[in-house]
């Protein structure tokens, strides 16, 4: 059954792909009814504690199994891609739907064998599936050359992090002969150095974090639903979790020490850029980097658990929020934030992007908000400036959010009744909305310690003055929200702010520090590799160039020179006969038939007649004959 929740998904993607015709209705059944099997079979080999081993060597082979941790992972990978897949299936418009969704449900199960691995081998295979999975959904409107760009620039950052995985694995099986989470804590030294290094770049790429950040505004070519699915429970997700699956078998190395700092840079710098973005989806993709920021702190603070649990609320949050922002695509054909303005015109998909909205800026009593005050009492344990810090980001993502949902969802221009969104649209909005007010409940003390402890962590103790600094700083965000929203609606689509919201610049810096700098060294070692490597393959070329020269010169003297020689004898001959063949060709007959004529006369004069002239004859005959027996004998 373990096996099944990311074998099924994988193998029904592949059947949709190749045998479901484009009828939306079919493939959102045939894709809800799987996602829901695959729901039914997660939550029980999560109760079951279910364990599986293939063994391909004594030293190598797949391990899954389950922590709390990941067995609330493995449940909510599918329950979210749920309403987002279905949402996909009825309102993207594609020419090939049916390999979108396909796609879709074979990215949600390389999502299940990363989050259900037991070892690390068995989660690069599912690390794998989920990089080749969101290059060809990125990529999936082929026809468009940007999006094909975006989804190989996006998997080419990805896959320069995914360096650090492998880099991690031949470590660790290098240095203790085993591939297990537990293996980690044997390592000492430059192995442990490498490792942990290896794991963390791996896990900050995936996650969107400085300074793999911009790949997530290029991975925006995708539709709506890809980027809700990315961005909710599975590519971007699968880098925070790594980090707090890994930070209980490195704690105390350091691991936690840089995971904080990476974390901390990500979601200060993204709620900054969140802020000053007009494009609706980079802006939550911004946010998404931001939000992920915050868990690797919570994780590398020591709280995993508490890091889990903003994942899920974060999710629950971020997926209907896309798919919000998508239907405001269709309707009014651009993701300018300025030009949206939807309240009047849909006031039910207004209000179903409201709670996720009130969850990412931090108000209470939402989900959201109890998540994002843990980790502020989590980062308070580290350091106190380190709480203020993250306060400061919580602050940040109240502004944004206030600033999306005022300028997204205020009042603006009417809509043609035709463009508006039918019911079957908002409903997966609205189911995920409700599962995001559904998380108020862990603000109830008895839950969310009796979560934290299922989870095998605690709730971390904040103080008073924390959680009143924390939402002062909520409050000050959404006023601040509004006052951006109503006086500078068009801040980042147009000058400089439009230049900074770029991350900052980040892109920019990257080129040139980076990436022109390669293009020139490779450019550079080229031309060595032409000047100096390639001397001795040429020198060999223009040699052996040069020994078919000299046997074709040894053949022009010799061979057919001969040939030459032969024609002219020939020739000379042919000359010679000239001159006697008409004497030689008349003259043979002619004296054949003279000779044939005098045989013939001579032998007419034999035939006398007369008697004796035959006895003569005869006698001579014998006596011929007589002497030739003599001689023989």
């Amino acid at each position: 059954m373990l096996a099944l929740v990311a074998a099924l998904p994988v193998l029904s993607g592949f059947a949709l792909v190749l045998a479901v015709p484009e009828r939306s209705r079919a493939l959102a059944a045939a894709a809800g009814l799987v996602l829901a099997l695959v729901v039914a079979l997660a939550a029980a080999v999560a109760i079951a504690d279910a364990r599986l081993a293939i063994v391909w060597t004594g030293a190598l082979g797949l391990h899954a199994g389950l922590t709390p941790l990941s067995a609330v992972m493995l449940v909510l990978v599918p329950l979210v891609a749920l309403p987002v897949t279905v949402h996909a299936a009825l309102n993207e418009e594609e020419p090939a739907l049916a390999r979108l969704v396909g796609l879709m449900l074979v990215f949600v199960g390389g999502m299940e064998l990363v989050v259900m691995a037991d070892d690390l081998l068995t989660l690069l295979i599912g690390w794998e599936v989920i990089g080749a999975a969101s290059w060809a959904l990125v990529a999936h409107r082929w026809r468009d050359s940007h999006a094909v760009s975006s989804g190989a620039w996006a998997f080419l950052v990805t896959r320069t992090g995914d360096v650090g995985l492998f880099l991690a694995v031949m470590v660790l099986f290098a240095a203790t002969g085993s591939l297990g989470f537990e293996a980690l804590g044997e390592l000492a030294g430059w192995p442990l150095a490498l490792a942990a290094s290896g794991l963390l770049v791996s896990a900050a790429a995936k996650a969107g974090q400085v300074p793999f950040s911009p790949w997530l505004f290029r991975a925006m070519d995708a539709p709506a639903s890809v980027s809700a699915l990315l961005h909710a429970a599975t590519l971007v997700a699968a880098g925070a979790y790594l980090v707090a699956r890994v930070e209980p078998h490195l704690a105390g190395t350091g691991f936690g020490d840089v995971a904080i700092a990476v974390g901390l840079v990500t979601a200060i710098a993204g709620g900054v850029v969140a802020m000053l973005q007009n494009h609706v989806k980079k802006l939550l993709a911004a946010s998404t980097s931001a939000q992920l920021g915050l868990m690797f702190v919570a994780a590398g603070a020591g709280y995993p658990a508490v890091a889990i649990l903003h994942l899920v609320a974060h999710a629950l949050y971020k997926a209907p929020l896309f798919l919000a922002a998508g239907l405001a695509h269709e309707i009014r054909g651009t993701y300018a934030l300025h030009r949206l303005g939807l309240g009047r015109s849909t006031p039910l998909l207004a209000l179903a992007a409201l709670a996720p909205a009130l969850a990412l800026a931090g108000v209470p009593p939402l989900g959201g908000a109890w998540t994002k005050e843990e980790i502020v009492s989590a980062a308070g344990h580290a350091s106190l400036w380190l709480s203020l810090l993250v306060t400061l980001a919580g602050g940040l993502s109240a502004a944004y959010a206030t600033r999306y949902q005022r300028l997204a969802f205020g009042r603006g221009a009417e809509t043609p009744r035709d463009r508006l969104p039918s019911v079957a649209a908002l409903a997966p909005i609205l189911a995920l909305s409700a599962a995001s007010l559904g998380l108020a409940v862990l603000w109830l003390p008895a839950v969310s310690e009796r979560v934290a402890r299922w989870l095998g962590g605690e709730v971390p103790a904040g103080t008073v003055l924390e959680l009143v600094l924390s939402l002062a700083l909520v409050a000050v965000g959404i006023v601040f929200g509004l006052a951006l929203a109503a006086r500078a609606p068009r801040l980042g689509a147009e000058g400089r702010s439009a230049a900074f919201s770029d991350w900052l610049g980040l892109p920019w810096l990257l080129e040139h520090a980076i990436a022109r700098p390669v293009q020139g060294l490779a450019h550079h070692l080229g031309r060595i590799d032409d000047r100096a490597l390639d001397a001795l393959p040429r020198a060999v070329r223009d040699a052996s160039a040069a020994v078919p020269q000299r046997l074709a010169a040894v053949d022009n003297a010799v061979v057919d020179g001969g040939v030459r020689l032969a024609a002219a004898l020939w020739r000379w001959l042919a000359r010679v006969l000239d001159r006697f063949g008409e004497l030689g060709a008349e003259g043979l007959p002619s004296g054949s038939a003279f000779l044939v004529g005098l045989a013939g006369a001579e032998a007419r004069r034999v035939q006398t007649g007369f008697s004796h002239h035959y006895y003569v004859i005869l006698v001579a005959g014998l006596l011929a004959a007589v002497a030739v027996l003599a001689i023989g004998a």
